[in-house]
């Protein structure tokens, strides 16, 4: 296997000698298309992944079908669930999608504990990253909490849009962005349209009125 794929992960990059040839030797490199099932809830992993490439989206499902974006694995990156199943022996407890074609290194739960167990460098890229993903996590949990769903919403909206004057997405989409359900983010957008700040259209959400979309996003 060519060594170029850890150089891309600054943190591997520093590993001794010994640690780099093994986790070369031992990972194996694998692609999947967007749209795929990286991982699903109550699956037990038997890899860590190491994103080189692509986008994959974690979420939860609840019982009633309601889904919830917890955060986005992206290329130079570890997936923190995976880390954390694999510490505890417990099963997935949401599922990852790749959202566009992904590339990504699979590096076996054997080499895993090894490598946590010898290499203090392996040991803090997998607590650094634990550590960011969970304040991301709990900003999550604050924003669905105590933020008003308008705001939110707005704030999305203009972030997806980045510049352009629509954003081609579902309100089911939407909704899972934003921990909330259909028929809500539904009713929120339709005022949005009586006010004239947007133009509701099959997967498509036209902005309007951006300046007064960021006036929203801005409140505190």
């Amino acid at each position: 296997m060519s060594d170029s794929w850890i150089d891309r992960i600054p943190a591997l990059a520093r590993l001794e000698a010994e640690d780099r040839e093994t986790l070369l030797a031992g990972s194996r490199v694998m692609a999947l298309p967007a749209g795929s099932t990286v991982f699903g809830a109550g699956k037990q992993p038997q890899h860590l992944l190491l994103l080189l490439e692509g986008s994959v989206r974690v979420q939860q499902i609840a019982e009633n079908g309601r889904e919830i974006v917890l955060y986005r694995v992206h290329a130079g990156e570890s997936c923190v669930m995976t880390a954390a199943c694999l510490l505890a022996g417990d099963a997935y407890h949401a599922e990852g999608i790749a959202e566009t074609a992904v590339r990504a290194v699979a590096v076996p739960r054997a080499l895993f504990d090894g490598l946590l167990g010898r290499s203090a460098l392996f040991r803090s890229f997998i607590f650094d990253t634990y550590g960011k993903r969970m304040t991301d996590l709990f900003l999550v949990i604050e924003e669905i909490a105590f933020r008003r769903l308008d705001i939110r919403l707005a704030q999305l909206l203009l972030r997806m849009a980045d510049g352009d004057d629509a954003v081609h997405t579902t309100h089911h989409q939407l909704a899972t962005e934003l921990g909330s359900t259909r028929e809500v983010v539904s009713r929120q957008l339709q005022e949005f349209q009586r006010r004239g700040w947007v133009d509701l259209g099959r997967a498509r959400v036209a902005l309007l009125a951006p300046e007064a979309l960021r006036r929203l996003a801005d409140t505190r």
